[in-house]
């Protein structure tokens, strides 16, 4: 009798206890497994960064924007305004020096003495805001594919890492030819971990990348209608010469 309670007590203590915690689980994986989860885990860091720092920025671009908007429509004289920017800050004032480029040397040129000369001149100078328009949402468009591409493939590599994970298991299962929960939960716990690991990397790239496309389209279309304004405004000029 004795002799059967020993063995008893030995069968139950078979399967060694394992660490099922965060860190347990991710100890006990392989080196694949351990690979895909702290890659997701470094992509993940760099995309809080990144988020954050995009944050920022637009708030600057939008704070900019408002304050160089009010000083346009303020301004008695364009040129007057031209002559105070040494050097532009953001994207609203690279637009407005490119637009003033050509207008003075259209002016210094004298272009613009003739209907057919200003007629002209307006559409270089569209053209010109158009072209700086999009050099400079190119600049705020950056990273955006980073995160556009975090959010569909995060969950994929996380996926490959669980696929992984579960063929480990279902080895050391057939292997140990012990299908007790003690066998399998630790295996399946540790695949599951590299999804749960991928979608903490996806969810936010998603989630910011369509935020930051609505708020850089709407910056977007503020620059065209700063374009069309300055447009406007020096067409008036032209017809009160």
């Amino acid at each position: 009798m004795e002799t059967q309670l020993v063995e008893s007590v030995k069968l139950a203590g078979s399967v060694p206890a394992l660490d099922m915690s965060l860190w347990g689980l991710f100890s006990h994986a392989d080196l694949i497994g351990k690979s895909v989860m702290i890659g997701l885990l470094v992509v993940s860091v760099f995309t809080w960064a990144l988020i954050f720092d995009k944050i920022a920025k637009i708030s600057r671009l939008k704070t900019r924007a408002g304050f160089f908007e009010e000083r346009f429509w303020a301004a008695g004289s364009l040129d007057g305004l031209y002559e105070k920017i040494k050097r532009p800050g953001d994207p609203m004032q690279a637009v407005f020096v490119a637009g003033m480029k050509e207008w003075r040397a259209a002016h210094d040129k004298g272009l613009l003495d003739t209907p057919q000369g200003r007629s002209n001149i307006l559409a270089r100078i569209d053209r010109m805001l158009q072209v700086t328009i999009g050099r400079e949402m190119a600049q705020v468009e950056t990273w955006m594919t980073f995160l556009a591409s975090v959010g569909s493939v995060a969950p994929f590599v996380g996926l490959f890492g669980t696929v992984w994970g579960i063929m480990r298991a279902f080895i050391g299962i057939a292997q140990a030819q012990n299908t007790s929960l003690g066998v399998v939960a630790p295996g399946i716990a540790e695949a599951l971990m590299a999804t749960a690991v991928g979608l903490v990397a996806a969810i936010p790239a998603t989630a910011a990348y369509n935020k930051f496309a609505n708020e850089i389209g709407r910056y977007g279309a503020r620059l065209e209608n700063f374009a069309n304004d300055m447009i406007a405004t020096l067409s008036r000029n032209m017809e009160s010469k």
